[in-house]
């Protein structure tokens, strides 16, 4: 089983920047793929990137492409989400996933079996 704790959240003016971080102890990190994902209040949670075993292939969500940048450091078993020009709207709790029977890495929500327990990104205008 594997064990994801978000940290990183906060409260940031529109167009700050903020990174996350996602730390993930058990099973072996190298292997599996990672995703992060947010729920806005009064809305379905959605896709906001996602990043293979190796860290070669990403993933985004439309709305943060050129913005958000994902990324996984093996030694401390950590996956990240830098966010830049972040906007109001983009308030919500996020939360780190893992998939932990594939390798590589999709926005498919269904695939992630293990999530973390979220952290609140407010971003004020």
């Amino acid at each position: 089983q594997v064990q994801l704790v978000e940290s990183g959240g906060g409260l940031v003016q529109a167009g700050g920047s903020l990174r996350l971080s996602c730390a993930a102890s058990g099973r072996t990190f190298s292997r599996y793929a990672m995703g992060w994902f947010r729920q806005a209040p009064g809305k379905e949670r959605e896709f906001v990137a996602a990043i293979n075993w190796s860290g070669g292939s990403t993933v985004y969500a439309d709305s943060v492409k050129g913005r958000f940048t994902i990324s996984r450091d093996g030694a401390k078993n950590t996956v990240y989400l830098q966010m830049n020009s972040l906007k109001p709207e983009e308030t919500a709790v996020y939360y780190c996933a893992a998939d932990t029977s594939r390798s590589y890495a999709s926005d498919d929500e269904q695939r992630y079996d293990c999530w973390g327990q979220g952290t609140q990104v407010t971003v004020s205008s």
